[in-house]
């Protein structure tokens, strides 16, 4: 995968933003790792809780902004647990600043 490719698909999950806490997934640090196989994009990503309420809608946006990439054929977006999600150390320092972290 291209770093042109990666940069991509950042930028339009850039839009997806957690409703809880209103501060869009990438800067959260919730995008794991980024496959790209041809047109085939796999998005391990994590929610801030595995109780969030509302993970559903979230993957589902992050399908959905996957699938505007003109490229992207087959978006799939896995939900994964490990490593838990730290927003201290996985979290850019606008978001974490935001949030009061820093």
């Amino acid at each position: 995968m291209s770093s042109l490719q990666q940069d991509v698909i950042r930028e339009h999950l850039k839009t997806v933003v957690d409703p809880e806490l209103g501060l869009n997934i990438v800067d959260l640090g919730l995008i794991y790792e980024i496959e790209v196989n041809g047109g085939d994009v796999t998005v391990a990503m994590t929610l801030t809780s595995p109780a969030c309420p509302l993970g559903a809608v979230i993957q589902g946006q992050v399908h959905q902004a996957l699938t505007k990439i003109p490229w992207v054929k087959e978006p799939n977006v896995k939900l994964v647990w490990s490593p838990r999600w730290d927003p201290r150390t996985m979290a850019s320092e606008d978001a974490r600043m935001e949030l009061g972290i820093l």
